[in-house]
């Protein structure tokens, strides 16, 4: 709790999967949507849309978690990288002061 409390960990990367799990739910009901919006007609045209439409909106919805996602995971490596940094850092200053 102390690290969500003080920003040491993040809770967005959570909330991206869910995001994304709507995402896709959004993109197949308008694939859907689209699929039946023929006035009462169901023809190719309007199922080879529906399924292009559902297929581009769930690429576009992974393309965009997924660079919400390496955002997370750059600041994750930079912190373990500036955790890794700051112990030499204080020998090599414990070193200079004696």
């Amino acid at each position: 709790m102390k690290k969500i409390l003080f920003f040491d960990a993040m809770v967005t990367p959570r909330i991206i999967t869910l995001v994304y799990w709507l995402l896709l739910l959004a993109a197949l009901i308008t694939g859907l949507n689209t699929i039946f919006n023929g006035h009462g007609r169901l023809d190719l045209a309007h199922v080879i849309s529906g399924v292009l439409v559902a297929l581009a909106a769930g690429l576009g919805a992974r393309i965009w978690c997924e660079l919400m996602i390496v955002l997370f995971k750059i600041n994750d490596n930079l912190q373990k990288m500036a955790d890794n940094i700051a112990p030499a850092t204080d020998k090599a200053q414990r070193n200079d002061e004696v």
